[in-house]
């Protein structure tokens, strides 16, 4: 069974599990009045309308309309900056809701024990706490998203082998090192390609470019130009990897003359996948994001559930395997 149909087939288990559960009256039930819908906040972390934070949003949306009236789910996006996130995550502390679904981000860290003393159910998708899921785990404390570090070797150590490159070939990862926490994928991807023998250079995402990608074209630009002998590129963003054509076209580079490597897919990057700009990216399937914490809080506000930890940043998509997922893609599923 191919990773598409077995994460469709996990999603509808899932479903129908939860749908079983509603139909069961009273079961188990300590929410202060089962016939009230319970609250829950979902934290996108990026902005309306940007190709990622659009798919989770979406998922959250479908997993609200599987609940219907015994849910109420309100999506709150952002700008991808932790500190915006940590405000959010204060202002739907004080509307004190059933639960919270927030990318963990150490700025929202010191704030998650205010939040479940009240009796809130927290728990995170994209970017992981370890230490308060342990700590959390059995009042919800969950976590659906990539395992970090994995994540990011499992792409380097991929693209060094697909692309046959390795003792003294330069690549460059442009990413997010300096990040706690969300670091931890750059620096997996930089681990992998030296264990293959790769001379890599790091170049830190602005602010600026972090917010929109097309402030980035200068400065790979300006690094291709100056270092014409890089072969491999890895983006640790998806909206950069999203770039990654216009970047390699406006540096002068066709598309079998470097290697293309990041993380996520859009309808962009599936594009640049079929044109050859792109060579391989990894899909942590943000839909699961956010259809699968919404159901995390519900079940764990109505029935008392722990909190599941659930990896989903497995699935490597390239020309191989682009055309079956690509018509997912444009229907903001993958």
């Amino acid at each position: 069974m191919n990773k598409q149909i077995t994460g469709k087939v996990s999603v509808i288990l899932i479903a129908i599990l939860a749908i079983g559960l509603l139909g069961i009256s009273g079961f188990g039930s300590s929410h202060k009045d089962s016939e009230k819908p319970v609250q829950i906040m979902y934290l996108v972390g990026g902005p309306a309308g940007g190709p990622f934070a659009s798919v989770k949003a979406k998922g959250a949306r479908d997993a609200a309309k599987i609940l219907g009236d015994k849910a109420n789910v309100k999506i709150r996006y952002g700008t991808w900056n932790p500190q915006n996130d940590a405000k959010l995550f204060q202002e739907a502390i004080g509307m004190n809701p059933d639960g919270i679904a927030v990318i963990g981000w150490g700025a929202v860290e010191p704030f998650i024990s205010e939040a479940v003393d009240k009796g809130i159910v927290v728990t995170t998708h994209n970017v992981n706490l370890p230490e308060l899921e342990e700590r959390y785990k059995a009042k919800g404390f969950g976590y659906v998203g990539q395992e970090l570090y994995a994540s990011g070797h499992m792409l380097g150590a991929a693209a060094a082998r697909r692309s046959g490159l390795g003792e003294g070939d330069k690549a460059l990862v442009w990413g997010l090192k300096t990040e706690p926490v969300r670091g931890q994928r750059t620096q997996g991807a930089i681990d992998a390609l030296k264990e293959a023998g790769l001379e890599v250079d790091h170049i830190e995402i602005s602010a600026e470019v972090d917010k929109d990608p097309a402030n980035g074209i200068p400065v790979i630009t300006g690094y291709l130009q100056s270092n014409p002998d890089t072969e491999l590129v890895i983006t640790d963003h998806g909206a950069l990897t999203a770039t990654q054509e216009e970047y390699f076209k406006s540096a002068g580079f066709g598309p079998e003359e470097i290697y293309g490597a990041g993380f996520d897919l859009s309808p962009a990057t599936a594009r640049a996948i079929e044109s050859g700009y792109t060579d391989l990216t990894l899909d942590q399937q943000p839909y699961l994001q956010g259809f699968l914490p919404v159901f995390q809080v519900y079940l764990s506000a109505k029935y008392q559930f722990s909190g599941l930890h659930i990896d989903t940043g497995s699935g490597l998509v390239h020309a191989g395997n682009i055309d079956q997922i690509a018509p997912l893609v444009e229907e903001g599923i993958r």
